[in-house]
This record gives C-alpha cells, structure tokens and sequence, in this order.
C-alpha cells in the first residue's frame, strides 16, 4: 500500500485527518487517504499517503491551513523513518 519513497503523515485525531483530506482535495493535491500502517502509531487510525513528487504541495497546503501532522514519515528500505514531528518544525515550507 505505501510504496517507497511514499510519504505518511500522521494526525491525532479523524477529524483532523480527514480535514487534511478536504483541504488537499480542494486543491487537487494527489494524496490517499489510507488506514494507518501497523508499525506506526495512529490514534485515529487514518494517515494520509502522498509521493515524494507531491511532498512540497502537499506540506504547503497543510501548512497554510493550519493543520500540521503530528508526524510525517518517510518509506526507505522498507522500513519507516520520522521526517519530523510537530514539535520538532516538521521542515514544512511556507
């Protein structure tokens, strides 16, 4: 389902996610909306999926609309790897 490469951003809520979700559609953003994968922490248990070709739109729609992931990772090797959290600035560009 995640390819390598693929972007995951996680949210702490469904209603965030799935606010994520409206906002990138309304821009015709190319992103899925699919069930968190197992080896990361979901609390709603929805994520949304993006390409790396898509990585800048994506982050930008997010952040202008206020609604910054959680966490955003990074498929490598076939394993996950934490891109940033909230906390830390998750690198998005404005």
């Amino acid at each position: 389902m995640v390819k390598e490469g693929d972007y995951v951003a996680i949210f702490n809520s469904i209603h965030r996610v799935m606010k994520a979700e409206q906002i990138l559609k309304s821009r015709h953003v190319a992103m899925l909306l699919i069930p968190a994968p197992r080896d990361l922490s979901a609390d709603c248990g929805l994520a949304i999926r993006y390409a790396a070709s898509d990585r800048e739109a994506v982050e930008k729609a997010l952040s202008e609309s206020g609604l910054v992931p959680e966490v955003i990772y990074v498929r490598l090797d076939g394993k996950y790897a934490k891109t940033g959290t909230r906390d830390q600035g998750l690198g998005i560009r404005d």
